[in-house]
């Protein structure tokens, strides 16, 4: 994304994750998930799928990186950090994935309306363009449309908690904002550059007083090998199949940390 997070008045958080060998020869038979914490009031939490902690201590604008799980049904539940076992999880729910499929699991609302919203991504751009989206999830904040500044609209009327349908692009630098529905400037996200064969999501996030972009890059939805970088060690599970996973991780900008559980001896 080089240019991107630059100019966009954001702080992205970036999970890599190992995939375990079990999977290698297996990715047909599983999807791929990630977690954005985008409840603007909301405390870090901890992630639970099927029962096992997989992120802890995810602090409000953080991502991971795509999970792979085995497609089919499964279990989440989010904890305010720290909780399990001494509270009731803020969100507690079912989510079906299919095979070969990527997803964002997306916690949203304001704290006491706190809720889990289930995207489906996409992975591939057609040759020679970039694609994108928008997703409005700012609690409170009218519709917005996105496009060039003093131009037409690219995305019109995006309601919250609404995600836009993909919209392929030339790749490229695009002076863009994000305007309410009678052309008022909420962001600007002059010299956002596009890339082609890239696939991104651009979420607003925030509140309606402190509007910003978290972009993410849809189209690295596959598990791939990254240095150790030091934030943490391998999280062990019972269900190796599912949870063998190594994650390293990838500031792209200050602040945001998202730790994970260290393996028990």
């Amino acid at each position: 994304m080089k240019k991107l997070v630059s100019s966009l008045a954001a702080i992205v958080l970036i999970l890599g994750v190992f995939a375990p060998s079990a999977f290698a020869d297996n990715h047909g038979d599983n999807a791929m998930v990630r977690v954005l914490h985008a409840s603007p009031d909301a405390p870090a939490v901890d992630v639970y799928l099927n029962d096992e902690a997989v992120v802890e201590g995810a602090e409000f604008k953080a991502a991971t990186d795509y999970l792979e799980v085995p497609a089919g049904e499964h279990k989440v539940e989010i904890y305010a950090a720290g909780t399990k076992g001494e509270q009731d999880p803020v969100i507690s729910t079912n989510v079906n994935v299919e095979a070969g499929m990527a997803y964002t699991a997306a916690a949203i609302n304001n704290l006491e309306n706190l809720e889990l919203k289930a995207i489906q991504d996409s992975m591939e751009a057609s040759e020679g363009m970039a694609k994108v989206r928008v997703g409005h999830l700012i609690p409170g904040a009218p519709a917005v449309d996105v496009g060039p500044i003093d131009g037409d609209a690219l995305f019109s009327g995006a309601e919250f908690p609404m995600v836009t349908d993909y919209k392929e692009l030339e790749p490229g630098t695009y002076d863009l904002e994000v305007r309410t529905t009678d052309g008022t400037q909420l962001i600007d996200l002059s010299g956002t550059t596009l890339e082609a064969g890239n696939v991104y999501s651009a979420f607003a996030v925030g509140t309606a007083d402190n509007p910003e972009v978290l972009l993410l890059q849809d189209s690295a939805a596959m598990p791939s090998e990254m240095p150790q970088t030091g934030f943490g060690g391998t999280t062990e599970s019972s269900n190796a199949l599912l949870y063998a996973g190594v994650l390293g991780a990838l500031a792209l900008g200050a602040g945001l940390i998202f730790t994970r559980k260290r393996s028990e001896a």
